[in-house]
């Protein structure tokens, strides 16, 4: 359990773990009301020029010293399109315009649901932010090694809808 769900939000009984609705979960013994852990959304861009791709090398973990696109989490309230956006800025240091979805992907077992978009340059100079250690154009055909098993499927849904 999450340290801030220990607690029923309804009647502030001390929560159980059961199954409930087909998987286990936490529940309220008292007013048995089921409490659900939300998916966190995280956006990306990918981000082409001249044919090749942009990449980031992480510096943090998870995946730390592979290759990703730049992206990161959503606020909440926040527009996934302009996070995805102001991900690429804070990594990249460029200015990007989000031109189009090109999907949307998860993993069962796996708490994140990553929305990756398609990206054009307006302006700015690639450079590092405090979250990436290099920012690298890359061939397609000619990628590093990834961070993340999704990157791959991200790459192969952008070329289909070029």
């Amino acid at each position: 359990m999450i340290e801030e769900d220990r607690f029923c939000p309804h009647c502030a009984t001390p929560l159980e773990v059961r199954s409930a609705h087909g998987a286990e979960r936490p529940v309220c013994p008292s007013c048995g009301r089921v409490i659900y852990y939300d998916p966190k959304l995280a956006a990306t861009v990918v981000i082409e020029k001249d044919g090749k791709v942009l990449m980031v090398r992480r510096a943090t973990e998870p995946g730390m010293g592979l290759w990703s696109f730049p992206g990161g989490y959503v606020d909440r309230g926040e527009v996934v399109e302009r996070a995805a956006a102001r991900e690429a800025l804070e990594e990249t240091g460029l200015i990007v315009e989000i031109v189009g979805l090109i999907g949307l992907f998860s993993e069962r077992g796996h708490p994140v649901v990553l929305a990756a978009y398609h990206g054009h340059i307006v302006d700015g100079h690639p450079a590092p932010g405090q979250e990436v250690s290099e920012v690298e154009f890359f061939r397609p055909d000619e990628l590093p090694p990834l961070a993340f098993p999704r990157d791959t499927r991200v790459l192969e849904q952008w070329g289909r809808g070029k």
